[in-house]
């Protein structure tokens, strides 16, 4: 299956800003990553923002939207999170998602995705 690192999560102080990566590498099959989720204690996966491949169409939660910016890199398969003007409730597990197949449009439901990272921490604190 496709293995999916996720890098970039630290503790930052409210107002800060980080820069997530997503790096996809093949093992029997392709995947894409497309997709940025994230879970905080106590809490259900929730949806944060997605791309299609073209990189031309994204979807945000209304929680980031102004805030975070998604984007692709397609020719090495990289996909990132520009992170803005964090606010405490943004602290939570992110976790990039992706799929076999290359979308023309963005997808916001965890269970059309197939491949999955482990998760990098984003703490915002003072």
């Amino acid at each position: 299956q496709v293995q999916l690192v996720e890098s970039g999560g630290g503790l930052v102080e409210p107002g800060d800003s980080l820069k997530l990566s997503c790096a996809a590498s093949g093992r029997t099959f392709s995947g894409y990553p497309m997709g940025w989720f994230r879970q905080a204690p106590g809490k259900e996966r929730e949806f944060v923002a997605a791309i299609s491949w073209s990189a031309g169409r994204t979807d945000y939660a209304d929680s980031v939207k102004g805030r975070f910016t998604i984007s692709r890199d397609n020719a090495d398969n990289t996909l990132y999170l520009q992170m803005n003007s964090l606010k405490p409730e943004d602290t939570a597990v992110y976790c990039c998602a992706g799929h076999g197949s290359k979308w023309y449009a963005p997808r916001r439901l965890s269970s059309q995705y197939t491949i999955w990272g482990q998760g990098t921490q984003v703490t915002v604190s003072s």
